[in-house]
């Protein structure tokens, strides 16, 4: 077995036939995987969560283009990917491109849309001026840095500056080997619109490890809504890096649905570069049996007259736990700013555990600055209202939960979408 080596970053360069300057990058990023250390609990962002069992020698990278030869994704992911109102597609089995389509206006319209490995060949001025640069660092950490040396698959999605793309474009990876290291790269320029739906699954069965990056760069006056779905099997393990960054009058709509692996652990950070930035931060996540989820986000307001929003709701059932911390900052002088954060969870067993930590780090007087959280029961009023029309106790929970989620749920601009993770939330109901 191919194990984390710097053979197996040349190797993979060599698969990939990259440009010498992607192999300088990843052998870069080796060189700091290997000096980083494997995160404790002794680290304050680590502290709720422990990664010992996580054995990556075990499962290793992916360098030989072994990406599934015969695969059978399910019927709903075929029929989101050639929906009518979608512009783009792009399905990708571990990482390797299966199905790609482009509509032509979009094509007229300058838009590049495609996988990262062909970006790379085709795109390289863009790709050298924007990979990890402006977003996810590879010195963020030992999984930021793994990711930087062993990336592969992943999208591109680039918007010519005052193009507002003529559709909503959509993304899927279907996990079979376990060894996925997608790179998500989003670019608008100065006055761009785009609808962006990047979507990460794999059958039930499927074990082994993701670790992604995200990085959405907003340009001045320009306006990304951007969704993430995760939907694993629950033996994967998922460590995430991502990063959203925001211009002067920028606006970024930023919905995660999180519903599957086994472990997640994801770094999730808002930039409000300049004044008139604007940025929503909307998470969903539903955890059961002993899945741990724990989500670490920022609000860094770095200039005044900004505004941040984050609203994350989880349900958790059984022995599943979940983690959010979350921090507001406000450089020095960022006046007049607006951020606030909330974090509600719902408790569907006792023997579930939700830890919710919000903070704020200000260092400007003319702010405001507000924080949330609450963990909390079905309300049995509620429940008793619906049972009393006749309704069976199951369905009176199944409603609960979905009206929970409802607000949130609004924010996904694709209906089918919506519908699907409400089917899904009413599975793990049980």
């Amino acid at each position: 077995m191919t194990t984390f080596t710097q053979d197996a970053v040349k190797k993979l360069s060599t698969t990939l036939n990259e440009p010498e300057w992607m192999l300088d990058f990843r052998l870069k990023a080796f060189e700091v995987y290997e000096n980083l250390p494997m995160p404790t609990t002794s680290s304050e962002e680590w502290r709720r969560t422990n990664i010992r069992r996580f054995k990556p020698e075990a499962i290793g990278p992916s360098v030989n283009g072994d990406a599934a030869t015969s695969w059978d994704i399910p019927d709903f992911l075929g029929k989101e990917l050639t929906g009518e109102e979608v512009g783009g597609s792009l399905l990708q089995i571990d990482g390797v491109t299966r199905q790609y389509e482009l509509s032509e206006a979009l094509k007229e319209q300058g838009v590049i849309f495609c996988d990262m490995h062909t970006a790379v060949s085709n795109h390289p001025d863009l790709i050298q001026k924007y990979f990890m640069t402006e977003g996810v660092q590879v010195t963020e950490g030992k999984f930021a840095a793994m990711h930087g040396a062993f990336w592969r698959g992943g999208t591109f999605l680039y918007v010519p500056k005052n193009v507002k793309a003529a559709a909503p474009l959509h993304s899927v990876l279907w996990s079979v080997n376990g060894k996925t290291f997608t790179h998500t790269l989003v670019v608008l320029e100065e006055g761009a619109e785009a609808i962006f739906m990047d979507e990460y699954a794999s059958s039930e069965e499927a074990s082994g490890l993701h670790n992604g990056a995200i990085e959405l760069l907003v340009g001045d006056n320009a306006s990304l809504i951007y969704a993430g779905l995760q939907d694993f099997g629950q033996n994967m393990w998922q460590f995430n890096h991502e990063r959203g960054r925001v211009g002067r009058d920028g606006k970024l709509d930023w919905v995660t649905s999180m519903m599957g692996t086994r472990l997640t652990k994801a770094f999730q950070t808002l930039e409000l570069d300049k004044p008139g930035g604007w940025g929503r931060m909307s998470g969903i996540f539903f955890t059961n049996g002993r899945q741990h989820l724990d989500l670490d986000t920022q609000q860094n307001h770095n200039a005044g007259d900004t505004v941040s929003d984050l609203l994350y709701k989880g349900a958790l059932r059984e022995k599943s736990r979940t983690v959010w911390q979350g921090m507001i900052k406000a450089l020095p002088g960022a006046q007049k700013i607006d951020g606030f954060q909330a974090n509600r969870n719902l408790m569907l067993d006792k023997t579930a555990r939700a830890d919710s930590i919000p903070g704020l780090e200000i260092e400007a007087d003319d702010v405001a600055c507000t924080h949330a959280s609450a963990i909390g029961q079905l309300d049995p009023e509620e429940l008793f209202y619906l049972m009393s029309r006749g309704i069976p106790r199951k369905t009176a929970v199944e409603m609960s939960v979905q009206g929970f989620f409802d607000p949130l749920m609004r924010r996904i601009p694709f209906e089918g979408i919506r519908n699907r993770i409400f089917d899904r939330i009413v599975e793990k109901i049980g």
